[in-house]
């Protein structure tokens, strides 16, 4: 048999994949195990108790705001590297538009606050485990990915990780402001970054690993 034949033989049974299929998967994942990281969230560390007056606030939204738009850059970065071309992720340049304006926040409050206040405000109350319940709540939702990944094709493995990582920790951090009552621009800048940064390095770490097919 020739290798025109082979691969006609082969192909011949092959069902088209239905349109979005990439991304139905993957928010199947994503939603699971978020609402595993609330459930923890819920059950373990608590709602804030004063959540819809904060729902008011900007300090709420802002923090929200930026979780979200790094889960929607993740998981777009995520999307594409599930499949054996990826292409060139031009748009992930986009991450760079919610930390700049999250950094413009920042200083519009350092300039607003005495410099004597400045470590207060950067630390909070809850520096120290901040970025550490973050990874924690990235777990759910990263298996939750690695489960979407058991039907896809990703053939840049660590990089694929990468994104499973920053997508899964931008979405715990998102499921953590329900609970963190910092207000602050620079302390969610370091330490929920930092928290998400964890959570994409561990991903890089172990999608080699775990998304080989």
């Amino acid at each position: 048999m020739k290798i025109d034949q082979l691969i006609d033989t082969l192909a011949s049974d092959v069902k088209p994949v239905p349109r979005h299929a990439v991304g139905r998967r993957l928010t199947i994942g994503v939603v699971i195990g978020a609402l595993v990281s609330a459930t923890l969230v819920l059950a373990s560390l608590g709602v804030r108790p004063d959540l819809g007056i904060a729902m008011h606030s900007f300090a709420f939204w802002m923090k929200w705001t930026y979780t979200l738009s790094l889960s929607a850059i993740a998981i777009y970065a995520t999307a594409r590297l599930a499949r054996p071309d990826p292409g060139r992720l031009r748009a992930l340049w986009l991450i760079a538009i919610p930390v700049s304006l999250l950094a413009g926040v920042g200083v519009m409050e350092l300039a607003h606050t005495p410099s004597s206040e400045w470590l207060a405000m950067w630390l909070g109350r809850s520096w120290s485990k901040c970025p550490w319940l973050v990874v924690g709540l990235a777990m759910p939702i990263f298996i939750g990915l690695l489960w979407s990944f058991r039907r896809l094709a990703p053939t840049r493995l660590r990089a694929a990780g990468a994104a499973a990582g920053l997508a899964a920790g931008a979405f715990a951090a998102t499921v953590y402001c329900l609970h963190c009552p910092e207000v602050s621009a620079i302390f969610v800048l370091t330490w929920y970054t930092l928290g998400i940064l964890l959570a994409a390095s561990f991903g890089a770490l172990v999608g080699p690993r775990l998304l080989r097919w």
